[in-house]
Order: structure tokens, then C-alpha cells, then sequence
């Protein structure tokens, strides 16, 4: 028995984008409930081939299977995966090798590998945020702390985004083929992120919104810089970000969020700075 939903999203180009009403904005970049208790949602995206999901494993350990639009008999077998826990302490094993992993922690799973989530307890279970990308070889399986993490303080309490940023893959770190993952945590009383903003044509880039209170919202920027729209996103909702986009945001109140990218490199810096009087 199947323990998998799955969408498949097709990509859309700007000036389509930019003639769509708001119920047509979130049905084609706002991701549909991720965390499904019991259950794992993949959402295999046509902005450079990557797959969203979330896992919730309860009592039973959910193994990762494939789906139609991969095209191959394991999910993994030309991809790599990142496994994100945003909830109670899990486990993740990786070819018969057990990963614990508490909230924040990260673990990567290579190229061919045949990947399982568990909750340590199912009274507090773990919530696995899945991300994957096409690969073109095979690098081992890590786990990736929080404490691993190359961290970066930025901005300040003036400008309304101090914040820290937590780079879970880098040039010293884990080893991938393009996924790019890292966490953004903003500080009490600042609420923008990716501020001046940026483009990367390179790659596309999928936001997970978290660590906010119920009735927290966020303004998520999105679109060309010069013809701008907005998705208010709530707790634990992620939205898809084209090449062609910025990503920014402001919210109701401070919050967390996770950000992935997958295409050409993996080089942070290789972005088009867009300044913020040439934003409409």
C-alpha cells in the first residue's frame, strides 16, 4: 500500500505570471500541504526538475517511493535528496544506515540510494521537508547539524532584517551535485528577508515558511523586479520561485524559513543584485 501523494507543476513563464489574478498565483507557486501525518507529499516541479515533498512518519517508518513523473523504478536513482527536520526528533536511514536527526538537522542522501523516515516518538513526531534534484554522480550520505552549518549575521535592527543565515551546503561542507539548502532565522522585531533583493536565472529557488506563530503571515515578494506581485503564506507553507524571480518577503512578526535552490552551480554569490528603486 501506497503511503505517497504527489502533483506535478508545470513551469510558468513571466508575462504569463504576470497577468494571473491571486487564486491563480497560489495555485501555481504555492505548494499544497506538505506535512501530512502518516504520509508523504511530492510535488516534482518543472523549474529545474526539483521535488518538494514532506514526510510524517507516525508509528509506521515510511519508505520513499517513486512517482510517475521521476520516470525511474526508485525515486533516487538519477537524484539526490535533502531531508530537513522541522519536528520532533526522527530518523532518517540511508541504505541500512541510521541518521537521528532533531529539528534543523539535515540529512543528504546520494544518487541510488534507497532512503526510509521514521519518528522517534509518535506522540511528537518528526516533519521532513524533501527536497531533490537531478544528479549526475553519487556522494555519500552526511548528516548535516545545525552546528555544522556555516553561519552568517546579517543586517540590522534599523532596517527591520537582522537575521542569521545558515549555509547547510558549501564549498567545506557536504558535497552535492546542485542542491543548495539553508536556513534564514530573522531576530525579534526585525521581519525582512532578502532585503535588497536578487535574481539568479541560474536557478530556481523554493521557500518553506516556519518557526511563527499561528496567526503570523508573510508577504512573499515574487515576480520580475519591475512587474511584482505578492503570496501571503502561512505556518509551514513553501512557494516555488523561478529563475526569473525575486524572492523576498516581510512578515507580521519574525519567523524562520528554509530555502533550496537547484540548476547551473552551486555558487552563492552568482546572483543579480536588484536595487530597491528600480523595484515596481
Amino acid at each position: 500500500m501506497s503511503h505517497t501523494d504527489f502533483t506535478n507543476r508545470f513551469a510558468i513563464d513571466p508575462l504569463t505570471a504576470a497577468g494571473f489574478g491571486t487564486d491563480e498565483l497560489r495555485s501555481n507557486f504555492l505548494l499544497p500541504p506538505l506535512f501530512v501525518p502518516g504520509r508523504i507529499q511530492l510535488h516534482y516541479t518543472n523549474y529545474d526538475r526539483m521535488i518538494v515533498g514532506g514526510a510524517v512518519p507516525l508509528a509506521l517508518e515510511l519508505p520513499l517511493e517513486t512517482i510517475k513523473p521521476a520516470g525511474t523504478p526508485e525515486l533516487l536513482a538519477r537524484r539526490e535528496m535533502i531531508a530537513v527536520n522541522i519536528g520532533g526528533a526522527g530518523v532518517v536511514t540511508v541504505d541500512g544506515e541510521r541518521f537521528e536527526a532533531g529539528t534543523r538537522d539535515m540529512v543528504y542522501a546520494g544518487m541510488g540510494s534507497s532512503v526510509s523516515f521514521a519518528s522517534i516518538s509518535a506522540d511528537e513526531p518528526a516533519k521532513f521537508y524533501l527536497l531533490s534534484a537531478p544528479a549526475h554522480t553519487r556522494h555519500p550520505a552526511r548528516h548535516i547539524g545545525i552546528g555544522d552549518a556555516k553561519r552568517l549575521d546579517l543586517g540590522a535592527q534599523e532596517t527591520s532584517n537582522e537575521r542569521s543565515i545558515f549555509q547547510f551546503v558549501h564549498p567545506e561542507g557536504v558535497k552535492t551535485c546542485q542542491l543548495v539548502v539553508g536556513m534564514t532565522s530573522l531576530a525579534k522585531g526585525s521581519v525582512w528577508n532578502t532585503m535588497p533583493c536578487h535574481i539568479h536565472d541560474r536557478r530556481m529557488e523554493v521557500y518553506l515558511y516556519f518557526d511563527m506563530a499561528e496567526k503570523t503571515r508573510v508577504f512573499h515578494l515574487f515576480g520580475e523586479p519591475d512587474e511584482t506581485r505578492h503570496i501571503i503564506m502561512k505556518y509551514e507553507e513553501a512557494v516555488l520561485s523561478p529563475g526569473w524571480s525575486i524572492h523576498s518577503g516581510a512578515g507580521t512578526a519574525n519567523y524562520s524559513f528554509i530555502w533550496a535552490m537547484a540548476g547551473d552551480n552551486v555558487d552563492y554569490t552568482d546572483v543579480d543584485a536588484v536595487a530597491i528603486e528600480d523595484m515596481r
